[in-house]
């Protein structure tokens, strides 16, 4: 499979570490290298504005979806090459999906979580069958994987499907499994 655009569901706050934002904006400038256009919420602040800015930056293809009331807020992100504002956030998220090959989970609180467990539920439904990577930056995903983990061992998921989402702990080792998407 041929990685063309990337969803990247991530915080809109830069968390305790600044190694977070270091690795967004790696991956943010390797994205666009690599020619995968950067799909996302479509905010400038945290570390979606980060990546963002990163692969803008480099040259990259950046498409943010924002639904009404966060453009309203006037948090959306002005320089992305394209901006599609959504009713809702439901909207926001099946966009995304329809825009993308791929989905990176990265550093991030409920929001993320909420898109990675919808992501995820439409693959154990056989909505999809596209890659779902958990980029482990400092292990911020530690105690995630662990409960998913969990689930397995307590018998609410099916080792196969945890299978779905794969895990990789920096940039460098999330571009190494791309291209062997």
């Amino acid at each position: 499979m041929t990685i063309h655009s990337c969803a990247v569901f991530c915080g809109s706050r830069f968390g305790n570490d600044p190694a977070y934002a270091e690795s967004m904006a790696q991956l943010g400038h390797g994205l666009a290298q690599a020619k995968i256009t950067l799909v996302y919420g479509g905010g400038h602040v945290g570390l979606m504005g980060a990546v963002a800015d990163s692969a803008l930056k480099a040259g990259g293809r950046v498409i943010g979806i924002i639904p009404t009331f966060l453009h309203q807020r006037e948090v959306m992100h002005q320089g992305v090459t394209e901006l599609e504002i959504t009713p809702d956030m439901h909207t926001r998220k099946a966009r995304m999906f329809e825009l993308s090959d791929c989905f990176a989970i990265l550093p991030g609180g409920f929001g993320t979580f909420d898109e990675m467990m919808e992501i995820v539920t439409w693959r154990q439904l056989n909505l999809h069958s596209k890659p779902i990577i958990v980029l482990n930056v400092k292990g911020w995903a530690n105690s995630l994987i662990q409960t998913l983990d969990d689930a397995v061992a307590q018998g609410f998921v099916e080792p196969e499907t945890r299978g779905f989402i794969q895990v990789c702990s920096d940039v460098d080792a999330f571009f190494a499994l791309v291209p062997s998407l």
